[in-house]
């Protein structure tokens, strides 16, 4: 059965795991591996990633899920703000209600992925401001953590989770 790996990313955690997906499933029925793109059409099951933008799929992604007609699809993504499954299954979700309903969503997974220092910057500056909100060490905190994200635990349960339905 034919497949493509489609994904979008701005940090590079979704590159990440749409590599480890190229790695993980066999090469030969590969027949697409990059940005959105009508190529990727052609095959049988997507193997679709994004990154959050909002709690939601970014823009691009969005408008290629869109497009989507009677496939298979597979959904993986990265969100700085991780940890909890709670809020990853409202991305998902989110991300879910751009497909039409002729498609089958047979996985889905969801990682922590690091965020770029200018977040880290923000919130320090934010934090300096005489009404600063209380939350921002939480905020940082979760930045620390995030940093390491996706990692060799992340990948490894990406690789059974998109190996299982497959």
């Amino acid at each position: 059965m034919s497949h493509a790996i489609v994904f979008s990313s701005k940090t590079g955690n979704t590159r990440l795991l749409a590599e480890t997906l190229r790695d993980s499933l066999p090469r030969e029925n590969c027949i697409y591996f990059g940005a959105p793109a009508p190529e990727a059409l052609e095959a049988e099951t997507l193997y679709i990633g994004f990154w959050t933008d909002k709690g939601h799929a970014d823009d691009t992604l969005t408008a290629f899920l869109q497009t989507l007609r009677g496939k298979r699809v597979f959904l993986f993504g990265t969100a700085g703000f991780g940890g909890s499954a709670e809020y990853f299954d409202q991305i998902l979700t989110a991300v879910k209600k751009a497909l039409d309903a002729s498609n089958t969503v047979i996985g889905t997974y969801m990682c922590q992925g690091k965020m770029p220092m200018t977040v880290r910057q923000q919130y320090e500056k934010m934090r300096q401001q005489p009404d600063a909100n209380p939350n921002l060490g939480m905020l940082i905190e979760n930045f620390e953590k995030a940093l390491s994200h996706p990692d060799a635990a992340d990948l490894e349960q990406l690789r059974k989770t998109a190996v299982e339905v497959r």
